[in-house]
């Protein structure tokens, strides 16, 4: 019986790897395709007199056309979604490198994007981290590329093409959005409710976090010869090869909290990291923060430790982007 078990396993892992590559092969097949249709659509199009009539129409007959022959998944929005899609990629070079692997779901929402480093940002990572569909709209949705970029002191630098493991300034958000903990959005919090909630959602979490990160402890005692310490929580960047220490804090960000967290990045290193290991990061992630205490704070010069802020909700992508440029802002103003 065992035997047959065996035998049954086998065939069936053999079955599921032969269908799992088909299934890449039709959705490169079809990316293929679609990227063809639209290329020849902007050139038929383009020998209108009147363009924008002209297209429309085409598009509107083209779509019967191909629906009498091949069913459905030819309507005039998917027609629409391949013009925008060899507009967006026109290069195949450029196709075979961003595109390679994603889905037609992934590429719709992808091609919405309008900055092209962020567009590349969304396409590679998407592809290296395995995202669903769900996961690339909630990070387009919440700017996540931008959140990263908010936290640069060098405004033209290309985090997309980064490849460094020790770039620090690739891994850290400036706001983190934590819709998914379901928080009260104005009452008070305490710290370890939120604390609470973010180990009830770790995966979403580790998710908000980006590439990398995996979960060490909660409240991981550190002890000297005269005292005991606690930290909040623990994770290690398998790609910038340290240890990551997040302080929460539910209220206003103070300058005890930051000589706080850089006591305990000290500590940490001194009794916690291995021969191995980089340099801890410090990351207080806290409700909000005065500007004048990051400014005149050992924040300022200390390449490893951050305040962050986090957001109960999700905001609108208005408002997010106007958080945004205002953290670029005090950023530059500080260099």
């Amino acid at each position: 019986m065992t035997e047959l078990t065996t035998f049954y396993t086998d065939i069936r892992q053999i079955l599921e790897l032969a269908r799992g590559k088909a299934q890449t092969a039709v959705n490169s097949a079809m990316v293929e395709a679609y990227w063809q249709i639209g290329k020849r659509i902007v050139q038929e199009q383009q020998q209108g007199e009147s363009k924008a009539k002209y297209g429309k129409r085409l598009m509107e007959e083209l779509s019967r056309a191909l629906t009498a022959d091949f069913g459905k998944g030819f309507s005039y929005a998917n027609l629409y979604n391949c013009r925008q899609f060899y507009l967006k990629f026109p290069e195949r070079e450029i196709l075979y490198t961003l595109c390679r692997g994603l889905s037609w779901s992934h590429l719709r929402l992808i091609m919405r994007v309008e900055d092209p480093k962020a567009l590349a940002y969304y396409c590679n990572e998407s592809r290296s981290e395995n995202w669903t569909v769900r996961q690339l709209e909630r990070n387009i949705k919440s700017r996540s590329y931008q959140r990263l970029l908010s936290t640069q002191n060098q405004p033209d630098k290309k985090i997309v093409q980064s490849t460094s493991p020790n770039n620090t300034l690739d891994f850290i958000k400036d706001p983190y959005v934590l819709e998914f903990l379901q928080l009260p959005e104005q009452d008070s919090l305490k710290e370890s409710k939120l604390e609470q909630a973010i180990i009830d959602e770790l995966q979403r979490f580790l998710l908000e976090m980006g590439k990398g990160f995996s979960f060490v402890a909660r409240q991981m005692r550190i002890s000297t010869e005269t005292s005991h310490f606690y930290l909040d929580l623990v994770f290690y960047n398998y790609l910038l090869k340290c240890f990551v220490v997040i302080d929460l804090k539910t209220g206003k960000l103070t300058h005890q909290d930051i000589g706080q967290m850089d006591m305990y990045v000290r500590m940490f290193d001194d009794l916690k990291r291995g021969e191995d290991d980089n340099p801890t990061i410090g990351i207080i992630l806290c409700d909000s923060k005065d500007e004048t205490i990051v400014k005149y704070s050992v924040l300022k010069e200390n390449e490893q430790l951050f305040a962050s802020k986090y957001q109960r909700i999700l905001p609108t992508e208005a408002e997010l982007a106007a958080e945004i440029e205002r953290e670029k802002r005090l950023i530059e103003g500080r260099e």
